[in-house]
């Protein structure tokens, strides 16, 4: 009598199984790591905008504008208006960080206090951001942050954190 072996043993269902979840494990890893590092591609792209938004208004200004060779104070974060006010042709994606929409709560001023060179660091700028914020910090020549509707403001840093290696970035204006 012939016997036909029909089906797959119980080994070599659970081997391939096995080597079934471990690639699938790998992918989904694999993927989350690939949308932490576009997310954060994004933010660098964001980044970049604002900063050439901001070089724009040190070469000429606003519409109302006839003070060149500056930078806005503080007071154009807080909200949509003081942006666009304040910052021709600025594209409001741009102030969003991914998976936010309220520009007044992702692009802050700084709050720091004094003149110390330490308050321009990564470590010293307050607030901290998050990775869905952006901290801008107009500096005036004297080392202290430019208050809404000075100025004196020479110079800016932008601040921002990577989702992928958690760690605050500083862009730092052309003109120092």
């Amino acid at each position: 009598m012939i016997m036909f072996r029909r089906g797959f043993t119980i080994v070599e269902l659970i081997i391939t199984i096995t080597i079934m979840g471990i690639l699938l494990t790998l992918a989904v890893v694999n993927v989350g790591t690939t949308q932490a590092k576009a997310r954060d591609d994004s933010r660098k792209s964001d980044i970049e905008a604002i900063a050439s938004n901001l070089e724009s208004f040190y070469i000429s200004g606003t519409n109302n504008s006839t003070d060149f060779a500056r930078y806005p104070s503080v007071g154009v974060t807080g909200s949509a208006a003081n942006i666009t006010t304040n910052l021709r042709d600025a594209n409001l994606n741009s102030f969003l960080p991914p998976g936010t929409t309220d520009v007044s709560q992702t692009f802050l001023p700084s709050t720091n206090t004094g003149s110390s060179p330490s308050i321009q660091t990564t470590a010293g700028v307050l607030p901290q951001p998050t990775i869905a914020q952006y901290v801008y910090q107009p500096i005036k020549s004297d080392g202290s942050v430019c208050q809404s509707g000075e100025i004196d403001c020479r110079k800016f840093n932008l601040f921002y954190r990577l989702e992928t290696d958690n760690t605050v970035y500083k862009w730092t204006s052309k003109n120092q």
